[in-house]
């Protein structure tokens, strides 16, 4: 893939597969899920037959440091109450974690470099979180959406606008996600293209794509850390958002 920087966020189907109108192909996108809940539930299931070391291994302690960094994220977001989502908050920044990882791989596919992907993870914390605070306040929930000490006149103008932040927060988490990774990911193969017909030029252009290519491995760190930050952020925003359906903020 060579021709077009935009190639690399294709989704090819490797087995077509239609029933009526439902398409149920096999693609690179499903692959990529599948390998990265697979993986996860893999080294669990491992970590589950053979148990924990008293001398931890390179796995054993990169598994405890998501650990303690997920349980100090919903400690410090939610408190003490909030250890109960701690499941669902740890396999989220685990799929995450990995899919964006995954994705700086040659000729890998990143799954979270996709909008549909991504908004369908931040609607399901979405929904979660309106359903933890319907469960909790009841209709009483309905006071987020007016603020407390609001006179009647300024309710009208406030009331919209509140229903349609609160609306908008899945699409934000989505796109936030979403924006970074394929940004990331387009210049790594623009400048990656960019070497190579440099050095397909020969002469004294195939002395210089050195140049391009200590930018590129620059570049490919800071994309290493943007994507281990962005799985951080979703993360925090999710603990944050089922804090304020908590206490209702």
């Amino acid at each position: 893939m060579f021709f077009s920087p935009l190639e690399q966020f294709q989704i090819l189907p490797f087995f077509n597969l239609g029933i009526g109108l439902f398409d149920l192909s096999i693609t690179n996108a499903m692959i990529t899920t599948i390998f990265s809940l697979g993986f996860i539930l893999f080294v669990y299931y491992c970590l589950s037959v053979f148990g924990l070391s008293c001398f931890p291994s390179r796995w054993q302690l990169l598994l405890e440091g998501l650990y303690l960094t997920t349980a100090g994220l919903i400690w410090d977001s939610i408190g003490p109450h909030g250890q109960k989502y701690f499941p669902f908050i740890f396999m989220i920044f685990s799929f995450i974690l990995i899919s964006n990882v995954s994705g700086l791989v040659p000729y890998s596919f990143t799954i979270t470099s996709h909008l549909i992907q991504t908004m369908v993870l931040a609607l399901g914390v979405f929904i979660g979180v309106v359903l933890i605070c319907a469960s909790t306040h009841g209709f009483h929930m309905l006071s987020l959406f007016l603020p407390g000490g609001t006179s009647l006149p300024l309710a009208f103008l406030l009331v919209p606008i509140e229903i349609v932040s609160y609306i908008f927060k899945p699409l934000s988490l989505a796109v936030r996600l979403f924006a970074n990774m394929m940004a990331g990911h387009t210049l790594l193969k623009v400048i990656a293209g960019f070497a190579w017909a440099m050095m397909g030029s020969g002469g004294l252009l195939l002395i210089a794509h050195v140049v391009p290519l200590l930018v590129l491995i620059i570049l490919f760190g800071l994309e290493l850390a943007v994507a281990l930050i962005q799985a951080y952020v979703f993360t925090i925003l999710s603990c944050i958002y089922i804090n304020d359906a908590i206490v209702l903020h």
